[in-house]
C-alpha cells in the first residue's frame, strides 16, 4: 500500500494503476461505514483508493475542525488489512496552496437542508471532491447514504461539470441498536447516545406510518417531532420530507421521498435519513 502526500506523487503514481480505479473519499477516523465503502471499491476495481483528508472549507467558524477526531495511523492500519492500493493523505497546503481562490456553488441542491443550517458546507465539499476526482481521475468513486444530501450534490457537480466518474451511493452502516456509523459518535456520552437513538426511531416511525398509507407529509413531521421531543438531550436543527431528486419539501407522499433529518445531542450534531 503506497502512502501518498502530494498531488503530483499522487498522479504519478495512479498513472501507472490497473483500471478500473475506484476511489473513496474520507476525512479518516474511519469505522465499519467508511470500511464498508473500501470493501465495495476493493472489490468492484482493478486498484481501490483511499483519500484521507479533513477538508477546513466545508466547516463552520463555529464547528469541530480543530477538534474533529483523527487518527491517521489507525486508519492506515486498517486499510491495509483491506487490501487498499493507494492512500492519498494531502496536508491543508498541498490541497489549498497560497493564492487559492476557486470554489464550486452546485447551485439550489446545495442551499437546502444541511446547507441553509450550514453556510458555505456544500460549497466547500464540492470545491474538494471536485479537486479530488481531477487529481485521482477514478472509475468509480463511493459515497455513503448516510449523507444523503452530500450524494445528491456529488452526482450533481460530477454531471454539470463532466467529471467522468461514475458515483456509486453504498446503504447506510448501522450499530445493532440502529444509530448510524458517524465519526462524531465518539463525541457522545453514555446518557447522549441513549438520547441519539430518537434519530432512527424517528425514521422507523415515519417508514412505518407510510407504510400504513399515511401521505400527508406534515403529519409524519409532526409526529417525528413529537417522538425527538421526548428527549430532553435532543434539539432538532430540521426534518424534512422531500423528493428524493431536487429536495423540494413535500406536502403529500406520492413518489419517491427522502427523510432527513438534523438533531443535536448535547452538543453533538448528528444527521439520518431514510428513502420513501
Amino acid at each position: 500500500m503506497q502512502v501518498i502526500e502530494s498531488v503530483a506523487a499522487f498522479r504519478q503514481a495512479h498513472g501507472g494503476a490497473q483500471k478500473p480505479l475506484g476511489l473513496v473519499p474520507t476525512m479518516g477516523f474511519l469505522h465499519e461505514g467508511h470500511l464498508a465503502l473500501v470493501r465495495r471499491a476493493r472489490a468492484e476495481n482493478a486498484t481501490a483508493a483511499v483519500s484521507i483528508f479533513v477538508n477546513p472549507t466545508q466547516f463552520g467558524p463555529s464547528e469541530d475542525f480543530s477538534s474533529y477526531p483523527r487518527d491517521m495511523d489507525a486508519d492506515l492500519a486498517k486499510l491495509e488489512g483491506a487490501g487498499v492500493d493507494l492512500v492519498f493523505a494531502p496536508t491543508v497546503d498541498e490541497v489549498y496552496p497560497a493564492g487559492f481562490d476557486t470554489h464550486v456553488d452546485v447551485g439550489r441542491i446545495g442551499a437546502r437542508l444541511e446547507g441553509e443550517h450550514r453556510a458555505g458546507h456544500f460549497q466547500g465539499v464540492a470545491t474538494v471532491v471536485c479537486k479530488l476526482l481531477a487529481i485521482v481521475r477514478p472509475d468509480r468513486a463511493y459515497f455513503g447514504q448516510k449523507d444523503a444530501q452530500q450524494c445528491l450534490v456529488v452526482k450533481r457537480l460530477n454531471a454539470d461539470l463532466n467529471l467522468g466518474a461514475e458515483i456509486v451511493v453504498c446503504p447506510t452502516v448501522r450499530d445493532a441498536d440502529g444509530l448510524a456509523l458517524s465519526s462524531r459518535n465518539v463525541y457522545l456520552s453514555a446518557a447522549e447516545r441513549i438520547a441519539a437513538l430518537s434519530l432512527h426511531g424517528a425514521l422507523v416511525l415515519a417508514r412505518e406510518l407510510h407504510r400504513a398509507g399515511v401521505m400527508d407529509a406534515d403529519e409524519i413531521r409532526a409526529r417525528m417531532r413529537r417522538l425527538i421531543g421526548e428527549q430532553p438531550l435532543a434539539s432538532i436543527d430540521y426534518i424534512s420530507i422531500a423528493d428524493a431528486q431536487d429536495l423540494t419539501e413535500l406536502d403529500r407522499i406520492d413518489a419517491a421521498a427522502l427523510v432527513s433529518l438534523a438533531v443535536r445531542i448535547g452538543k453533538t450534531r448528528l444527521i439520518d435519513n431514510v428513502i420513501l
